[in-house]
């Protein structure tokens, strides 16, 4: 078990159970279903928090090609977790890292959880740039250790086209605004298929 971590799988347990996890197992991969109304519409959002293992890496693609949305977050008190490099992302032959090419669904430490190459990954997955996608600096409860300016993440967003939100899942500051938004944004990738649908289901990954 450990506290440390960028603190995805501690939005995700916020925004579905309104509670504040300080540890977790980062070997598990969990599943989350939650019924939420966004913009007057009732919509039922599917959330998967991956584990941040080897195991996890080697499905990556799979669960990219699986996914609606994707919420990439990083820690704003540690800079490793928001390192913008290519490498440590395996290519789609799982020989190793792709350059430029990456992925996405939340998470980050280390090389195989960089954000630009997780972005990458999603886009070349996808074969589509303007995937739904969410850039999350988490923990903005501990301003004072912050080591990731706003301005920042606010630019990386920018440059990628997402929208870019500073989250705490301890206060649960922009919690719920961060699920809602995500909502948002696969709602408006797929307007002409779901103007007929009176509910729609939303799959999310967090990476």
């Amino acid at each position: 078990m450990r506290d440390g971590g960028v603190g995805k799988s501690a939005l995700t347990v916020q925004f579905v159970t309104g509670t504040f996890i300080e540890k977790y197992d980062p070997t598990i991969e969990d599943f989350y279903r939650k019924e939420i109304e966004v913009d007057s519409s009732p919509s039922v959002l599917e959330i998967l928090d991956t584990a941040g293992t080897e195991q996890f890496a080697s499905m990556r693609d799979l669960y990219i090609k699986n996914g609606q949305g994707f919420i990439l977050v990083y820690s704003l008190v540690n800079q490793q977790s928001f390192q913008v490099t290519s490498a440590g992302v395996p290519s789609s032959d799982g020989a190793g890292p792709a350059p430029g090419k990456a992925l996405g669904r939340g998470g980050s430490f280390r090389g195989s959880h960089d954000i630009k190459p997780m972005r990458d990954q999603i886009v070349r997955v996808k074969r589509y740039e303007k995937v739904p996608l969410i850039l999350v600096g988490n923990k903005v409860d501990l301003e004072s250790e912050r080591e990731v300016l706003s301005a920042e993440g606010r630019a990386l967003a920018q440059e990628w086209g997402c929208p870019f939100m500073e989250t705490s899942a301890k206060s649960k500051t922009m919690v719920d605004e961060l699920f809602a938004e995500i909502v948002r944004q696969m709602n408006y990738a797929s307007l002409p298929e779901k103007q007929d649908q009176c509910c729609t289901t939303c799959i999310v990954q967090c990476l």
